[in-house]
């Protein structure tokens, strides 16, 4: 589970989703904690779909939390290497740290390993929709993730030009890498341009957390600033999910 925050994910079950919402700095950071996030994730939205924000704003971002949720942070691959940027984000105190898995680092044991040993389980490796609809997604590169030390893997967009994830994926391919997640043992995340109108299906599907930016933003448009009564939509569609499936 998240080791800090008040709505921890539990790997021993398949939980309604928690909402994840992308901040790029500490303001954002305060108004997503504030408006029901339960996960306030660090990252530049001017840098693509994993763009990292200097370690200095991480710590910010996490300060401005308090404790209000759980955190996340994306690692770059900077000049000393991706273990380096790793350990780096790590030390800014975030729960966990994302980082861009290309199919040819899922097939590396070692360096899988390496990077994992840089922030021992609390490394989330971020699997690209465009790749999984190119090649597949497969269960031995998601049980080698969790063979690896690794505590989860989500899938994301790389082109943040609208289509959403589910216009690349289709449900049983997103319902088998949830699976496969949980059956690895892996917090698993689902993300890429998503509105408030998709809570309902991916939901359904059973995954961990869902990911937000763009459709939480003013005018739907990632790069400028979060829209308050749009992560409260968000977070009261999370809330009816989960009383929902309490009922």
């Amino acid at each position: 589970m998240f080791p800090s925050g008040p709505s921890p994910i539990r790997l021993d079950a398949a939980p309604p989703p928690r909402l994840l919402v992308s901040v790029r700095d500490a303001l954002e950071a305060d108004l997503a904690a504030a408006r029901g996030a339960d996960i306030v994730d660090a990252k530049d939205p001017d840098d693509g779909p994993l763009g990292a924000l200097p370690v200095g704003t991480v710590s910010a971002i996490v300060s401005a939390t308090a404790g209000r949720a759980a955190t996340s942070a994306v690692a770059g691959d900077g000049e000393g290497g991706l273990p380096v940027s790793v350990a780096a984000v790590a030390a800014a105190g975030v729960d966990y740290v994302k980082i861009a898995a290309s199919p040819a680092l899922l097939a590396d044991a070692g360096a899988l390993r390496r990077i994992a040993a840089a922030a021992p389980g609390r490394l989330v490796a971020v699997l690209l929709a465009e790749d999984a609809a190119e090649s597949g997604i497969p269960p031995e590169g998601l049980a080698t993730l969790a063979a690896s030390g690794f505590a989860g893997a989500m899938l994301d967009t790389r082109g943040k030009t609208g289509r959403r994830l589910g216009d690349i994926l289709d449900p049983a391919t997103l319902r088998g890498f949830v699976a496969a997640c949980r059956s690895s043992g892996l917090i698993s995340g689902l993300a890429g341009s998503l509105r408030v109108g998709d809570v309902t299906g991916l939901g359904a599907l059973g995954p961990a957390y869902l990911g937000f930016r763009g459709g939480l933003c003013r005018d739907g448009d990632r790069r400028r600033a979060l829209d308050p009564a749009r992560v409260s939509e968000a977070a009261a569609a999370l809330r009816a999910l989960r009383r929902r499936d309490a009922a």
